[in-house]
């Protein structure tokens, strides 16, 4: 592990951009100190030669990269596609790559469905996930993190979303990639409550946390885009996150509707604003980090 890497590990206080193919040209503007990471989708970057490869080390060589995988099918029917993992494993290895993660969702069935379909919130669904994550972190030779996902149904639905993430966290002992914005939109597309959900969850298992903007698609639905600004009630529920469960490295999500590279910056500092500030709460009140 490189001298970068190990700084990534030992520090929660961290805030990152998402590396799209989109954002390459602009990030090449960013200045030392305006982000800590990038985090990018190894299947867009695996196999990738040429020009989009020398950009991709450029930044692997000046910021630790970590993976938050889209087509690994935790929960899918499917078999694991196994040369993906290995491909993954690679990839980590090449890049140093500190953090993989990955979707608590299915998006294939005899083929890839490009979007993120709900498991069913059910006992026998959480044995399946385990034993599938289980054996992905064998192959890997790591601990991975799994994302609570937005959801727009929920079809066979015997437990709750608390008891389906908890279950399947602690059963295939896996982190949590804890997404600050899918709990807002899920509670209100759900009715429930976010700070209530937020603090309900297996909170120790938290290594990694994104935060995003999302669309208003009706007063009762939202729609999880990554493709607009972080709104108000969502930073305050980031806010909450770090003072609930300790400051964590996050991630600004931004997929699409690219604003100007000093926009996505003035988020990544408002994210280290609030873990500034709950730092100095915690420490001056002596009951956290």
């Amino acid at each position: 592990m490189t001298n970068m890497n190990k700084d990534w590990h030992q520090k929660s206080a961290q805030a990152g951009l998402g590396l799209r193919r989109g954002l390459v040209e602009a990030f090449s503007a960013l200045q030392q100190g305006d982000v800590d990471f990038m985090e990018v989708a190894p299947e867009n970057w695996i196999g990738v030669g040429g020009l989009f490869a020398r950009q991709l080390r450029s930044f692997s060589e000046r910021y630790p990269l970590t993976l938050h995988g889209l087509s690994l099918n935790i929960g899918g029917p499917e078999p694991l596609d196994i040369n993906l993992i290995k491909n993954i494993k690679q990839f980590i290895q090449t890049h140093q790559c500190p953090l993989y993660s990955e979707h608590l969702s299915y998006c294939g069935d005899a083929g890839h469905l490009y979007d993120l379909m709900p498991i069913p919130f059910k006992k026998d669904a959480i044995r399946y996930v385990a034993d599938r994550v289980q054996q992905v972190q064998d192959i890997l030779g790591q601990r991975i993190a799994l994302e609570n996902v937005s959801y727009y149904a929920a079809p066979s639905q015997e437990m709750t979303e608390l008891e389906f993430i908890d279950g399947v966290l602690e059963m295939a002992d896996c982190d949590l990639l804890l997404d600050v914005n899918n709990i807002y939109v899920n509670s209100i597309n759900h009715n429930y409550n976010a700070a209530d959900f937020l603090q309900a969850l297996p909170g120790h298992r938290a290594s990694y946390m994104h935060i995003a903007g999302h669309y208003e698609e009706a007063k009762d639905l939202r729609v999880d885009t990554h493709g607009a600004a972080v709104i108000d009630p969502v930073w305050d529920l980031l806010a909450l996150a770090y003072k609930t469960f300790g400051v964590k490295p996050t991630l600004v999500e931004r997929d699409f509707n690219f604003p100007p590279l000093v926009e996505l910056v003035a988020e990544v500092s408002h994210v280290r604003a609030i873990q500034k500030g709950v730092d100095l709460t915690h420490h001056a009140e002596g009951s956290y980090l």
